[in-house]
């Protein structure tokens, strides 16, 4: 047996052999490039204390990854159809864990964002290519089925970091947290080596680079102002990168239906099928990671537990994922995607109204029945919508296929951290301030409790260690009189450190309630837009139809006119070839008489 896989899975008569062996290599790769968001959300803290970061430096560290993994996909996974989409795989492993070991290396704000964004550049070449591999390893009729296992690891992922991440901080520093994805990037590099076909597109047309940095400008530029606007204002910056992502998306669009071999036929969007799911696949991680975002802060901060309890106590979600994927297999093929997919929308939007009956005596046990609803859900409506959005590309184009459901999911998820991550701030500095009124408490003392909700309970704890301090002083001090008024003194400041921490508490527990509400309603108008959106249940094809894809099926209704004259002309070819052929066959039939 050969150490590395050479064969072109195209050339491959039969199904290849160890394709799930594949399956579990590519699905590793998505593993970290997933868990390096989630496990960023339980380092922060101690990166903020050993850097001094800011509000916003801590924003563009965690979005500074962002930015280019989600602009960067749509024509990284046209290069990688083009050229080798094994290779776009492997480069993007070997760019992401140079970008961990920068960011282990890292000792300022600076370093780590640019660390941050070198690791976004290779997830954006490691995530459509995990998408286009599985498509073009797996025959049509397993495919479901891998690209269930799929989703679940992306649902695993987002429990998983904050696990990981939580039991290195016991015995590590923040720095720990990026050098973990060195040895599991080296082990995906070796076993795509070793396990997966390479593979690329048929064609040898050239790519549209236009097409691509044209949708590398509005992507980017939008993914901008999702950051910049809700959390620092809507100044010169954020409308800046408004007009650039309209201005942008409007000439991408404009090109791209004139283009002959576009890198996104955007034509595609008017198919309901293809349009509702990726409008699924958008608004579900709008809900995930928002909810994600304020239920890591209210574990941390509001109840109390360290960085691997938190971690721990998320993994419900990531076992219900599981189920809900399990499900799909089964109800999909019976009562139809647009059952299926709707079931799990509703599902998600009970478990955010779940959410709004939190306040400050909620226990860990009331998240629960949220995570485990939201678990479900997530299993049961992505695994259908990424085979319809994957499924809506001919081979020749999976991993733009791979592209444009991981943008979506990208941008849903930006969306969700901007919107009920700018709603929470809001919320929650209304309601402290609402609670704090008359409580003496000084306006700079206010204003940074009000930042968030860690900078709330540590203004507490400066007011407590204050009246620690008095106390101390109070039991030094010989004259009874100034003895009894440091004790008073110390014990004000000690109840007032108390009130305070309730207050940032409940503050927080009020606003995570009001989010959740405004996070459902978004979702539930959602549900109704994509149900009308994607078709019923559709009859299953006799074993003739059945070879025809969806994408197929899309090509030959939308087939530009060239593309249509060119078969044409192949199918007048054939016909005056076969008319030639007609006399010389007969001529020998009768001579055999």
């Amino acid at each position: 047996m050969r150490l590395v896989m050479n064969e072109p899975v195209e050339r491959m008569e039969r199904p290849y052999a160890r394709r799930w062996w594949a399956l579990l290599v590519l699905c590793l790769s998505l593993l970290i490039i997933v868990m390096a968001n989630t496990a960023l959300t339980v380092a922060a803290p101690d990166m903020t204390r050993d850097l001094g970061l800011s509000s916003a430096d801590l924003q563009w560290v965690i979005d500074g990854y962002t930015v280019p993994y989600a602009a960067l996909m749509l024509l990284l996974g046209a290069i990688g159809d083009k050229y080798s989409r094994r290779g776009a795989l492997i480069l993007g492993l070997v760019v992401f864990g140079g970008g961990a070991v920068f960011g282990n290396l890292a000792d300022s704000s600076a370093t780590v964002i640019a660390a941050r964004a070198v690791m976004g550049v290779g997830a954006a070449l490691i995530m459509p290519a995990t998408l286009s591999l599985l498509a073009a390893t797996f025959p049509r009729a397993e495919r479901v089925k891998a690209i269930t296992l799929w989703t679940a690891t992306a649902g695993l992922a987002i429990a998983a970091g904050p696990v990981v991440a939580g039991a290195l901080l016991r015995d590590h520093g923040w720095a720990s947290t990026f050098l973990i994805n060195v040895p599991v990037a080296v082990v995906a590099i070796v076993g795509a080596l070793v396990l997966v076909p390479p593979s690329k597109a048929g064609h040898h047309d050239r790519i549209d680079y236009v097409g691509g940095l044209l949708s590398v400008l509005w992507i980017a530029a939008l993914v901008y102002m999702i950051i910049e606007g809700p959390h620092f204002g809507w100044g010169v910056k954020a409308v800046t990168a408004a007009v650039v992502a309209g201005v942008g998306l409007i000439a991408f669009v404009l090109w791209e239906l004139r283009h002959p071999r576009p890198v996104l036929d955007v034509r595609r969007f008017a198919n309901r099928r293809f349009a509702g799911s990726n409008l699924a696949v958008a608004l579900f991680f709008l809900a995930v990671f928002g909810a994600f975002y304020y239920l890591t802060q209210h574990l941390q901060f509001v109840l109390g537990y360290d960085a691997l309890e938190t971690g721990v106590r998320m993994l419900p979600l990531a076992g219900a994922v599981f189920v809900g994927s399990a499900l799909t297999g089964y109800l999909t093929p019976r009562v139809g995607m647009r059952w299926t997919v709707g079931a799990g929308m509703v599902a998600g939007t009970v478990a955010l109204a779940l959410l709004t009956r939190v306040d400050a005596g909620s226990t860990y046990g009331d998240f629960v029945p949220s995570l485990v609803v939201l678990g479900l859900a997530i299993g049961l409506a992505l695994s259908p919508c990424t085979d319809a959005i994957m499924g809506a590309f001919p081979e020749s184009e999976l991993g733009v296929g791979g592209a444009v459901n991981d943008t979506s999911l990208e941008l849903g998820g930006s969306l969700g951290i901007a919107i009920l991550g700018s709603l929470l701030a809001t919320s929650y500095d209304d309601h402290l301030t609402s609670a704090t009124k008359g409580s003496g408490l000084p306006a700079d003392a206010l204003a940074t409790a009000q930042d968030s909700v860690g900078a709330g309970y540590a203004v507490a704890q400066a007011i407590g260690e204050k009246a620690q301090s008095l106390a101390a002083k109070a039991a030094g001090v010989t004259d009874p009189q100034q003895a009894a008024q440091l004790k008073q003194q110390a014990s004000s400041l000690a109840a007032g450190a108390h009130r305070m921490a309730d207050a940032v508490g409940a503050s927080f527990s009020d606003a995570v309630a009001h989010t959740s509400l405004i996070g459902a309603v978004i979702l539930g108008i959602g549900t109704v837009v994509v149900a009308v959106l994607l078709p019923g249940r559709e009859t299953v094809p006799s074993a003739g139809e059945a070879e025809e894809t969806p994408a197929e099926a899309d090509e030959r209704v939308e087939e530009s006119p060239a593309e249509a004259d060119e078969k044409a002309e192949e199918i007048s070819t054939e016909a005056a070839e076969k008319a030639e052929e007609a006399p010389t066959e007969e001529l020998a039939e009768n001579t055999a008489k």
